[in-house]
């Protein structure tokens, strides 16, 4: 069983996620740590709670979402896993964060791609892969049907939907990622987004003004 552990971390308030189960195997999701002091938070809590760092994982690469990833490579040995699709993205995250002020050393170790249907498994626990773009081209939010609970990275918020103003975005794609892929999982799953507190499924289709269910 997976527990989720939330860090909000840099300037642009972004949500870093840590998933254990009860072996101590872990993964961590788009890690935001910016700051020397996030990132001895992140290591500190690994340490810790005694977990082992299995998986890195990106729902997308917009910068604040990618900081942390050459830091987790480092201290854990890690390769990051993302969709083909954000390689480009990737690849601009250094130029972004000198337009935004946030300069920082990307990633540069190896690249696993990781598409719709594919499973993330962390011991004995699964993610399925739900390829959700919209907010950014090769987008992905991962799944526990298990446990109910989806990591949606910018696509969906609590009474939001990800910005699509950026490089790549497109808010017809996006709409139809949350219609088809979000809006259609049962209504008490919990939805643990990149930027501010969790929700649910059911709270979103009947109140997001953003994006209304058909």
């Amino acid at each position: 069983m997976l527990t989720v552990q939330t860090f909000t971390f840099n300037p642009v308030q972004e949500n870093t996620y840590v998933l254990y189960n009860e072996t101590g195997a872990c993964c961590i999701i788009d890690p935001g740590c910016y700051f020397a002091s996030e990132e001895q938070q992140l290591a500190a809590f690994v340490e810790e709670a005694g977990l082992n760092p299995v998986l890195l994982l990106n729902t997308h690469c917009h910068l604040d979402h990618i900081f942390g990833n050459r830091f987790v490579h480092q201290k854990w040995g890690l390769e990051l896993h993302l969709h083909r699709g954000e390689v480009p993205v990737l690849e601009r995250g250094p130029a972004s964060g000198q337009l935004w002020q946030l300069p920082f050393v990307n990633y540069d170790g190896p690249l696993h791609f990781l598409d719709e249907g594919d499973t993330v498994r962390i011991g004995d626990d699964e993610l399925a892969v739900l390829f959700t773009p919209g907010h950014s081209p090769g987008h992905v939010s991962f799944y526990s049907a298990a446990q109910r609970f989806i990591l949606s990275g910018d696509v969906l918020f609590e009474g939001s939907v990800g910005r699509t103003d950026l490089p790549g975005g497109d808010f017809t794609i996006l709409e139809e990622s949350i219609r088809t892929k979000l809006y259609t999982l049962p209504e008490d799953v919990i939805v643990y987004s990149g930027h501010g507190g969790t929700t649910t499924i059911g709270d979103e289709r009947r109140g997001n003004p953003f994006v209304a269910m058909l």
